[in-house]
């Protein structure tokens, strides 16, 4: 019976790596193409990935991609700008090791204006990726030009809130940005650093736009704790050494909040918290050294499985309208299809 079973399971994984799984509705040319790049992206072995630092998703995505193609997926975890920067670094240097780059507002715009990315569109291959329709706000490009896009943005939520230490911060006693101009909270306040492609830099720049000029720079007076490690940020929240963390992900104080220590969500903000793509912007290199395998990455990441696995794994909204989201809500970070229309 185990054997029957084992020879069951590399019939059924030979099918896939062959191509043979088809979606209903596919066109014959569909079907051959799409075998066609299956075959050959297992010839070359592997896809080269640099994505978000986080070792939850590190795992996940490598084995349920490996798994599923029989596909290498060689993951770098590392802040956006890194990865871009070390992009940068090897294009000029002539040397090609990335395939395909992950990123959050802005992160991948040089590489843009470098012409160091490929059209994104040549891509997207399966009929349930490029249909607009599967997607909330139909396809959005981070670079919005009407031709050459290169920049695709599969998330869309609300802002993470800010987080207080409750042994430092009562309730009720911060409810505006402007409380965070009061004496007492000099020195306390962490944030995620607004000088590179970030989240701390989207918070800045919707304070720039709802609160002005003038309360940024007394802001900053307030002796910001600026860093671009999140770990630092939540670890200082946790110890008490700060009393606020702003623009930080959930991902940074999961671990803390589950153990126990006093840290909350300041869910309550008068001024809102603005919208934000997250680390959900994704890009090709131009002349990836490895366009198959990154053909199918692509595809599978704006699929169902890859955008739910994504999703979960940084507590970001997909964009994809069969892809659920509503668990955010607990959060405090809804995805924008779950409480807007585009």
């Amino acid at each position: 019976m185990i054997l029957w079973l084992w020879i069951n399971h590399l019939i059924l994984l030979a099918a896939l790596l062959l191509g043979l799984f088809y979606a209903p509705g596919w066109s014959a040319e569909l079907q051959d193409d799409w075998k066609r790049v299956l075959e050959a992206a297992r010839k070359e072995g592997k896809v080269v990935v640099g994505g978000p630092p986080t070792a939850v998703l590190r795992k996940q995505f490598k084995e349920t991609f490996e798994s599923r193609f029989g596909i290498e997926l060689e993951l770098l975890s590392a802040p956006g700008p890194q990865n871009a920067q070390r992009a940068m670094a090897e294009a000029k240097a002539g040397v090609k090791f990335f395939d395909v780059l992950h990123g959050g507002s802005g992160t991948l715009q040089p590489l843009k204006n470098g012409n160091l990315l490929a059209p994104f569109g040549d891509y997207m291959i399966l009929p349930e990726v490029r249909d607009p329709k599967q997607w909330w706000g139909g396809h959005l490009w981070e670079d919005n030009l009407k031709t050459n896009r290169f920049i695709y943005s599969f998330t869309a939520d609300f802002s993470v809130p800010p987080f207080y230490n409750s042994d430092l911060v009562q309730p009720g006693e911060i409810t505006s940005y402007d409380d965070l101009l009061q004496a007492k909270w000099k020195g306390k306040i962490g944030m995620f650093e607004p000088r590179v492609p970030s989240a701390g830099q989207g918070l800045w720049g919707y304070l720039l736009r709802a609160k002005g000029k003038e309360f940024l720079q007394r802001l900053a007076e307030q002796q910001l704790y600026i860093h671009r490690d999140g770990q630092q940020i939540a670890v200082n929240l946790a110890k008490g050494n700060l009393a606020v963390a702003l623009a930080l992900a959930q991902r940074f104080v999961d671990p803390y909040i589950n153990g126990g220590l006093p840290i909350k969500v300041l869910s309550s903000i008068k001024e809102g918290m603005g919208g934000s793509n997250g680390f959900g912007t994704v890009g090709v290199l131009a002349n990836a050294p490895h366009p198959n395998a990154t053909k199918v990455y692509i595809n599978w990441l704006l699929g169902k499985e890859g955008q739910d696995l994504y999703g979960r794994a940084l507590t970001q909204g997909s964009r994809r309208l069969d892809v659920h989201t509503k668990w955010l809500a607990r959060y405090n970070t809804p995805a924008a299809k779950d409480v807007t229309t585009p």
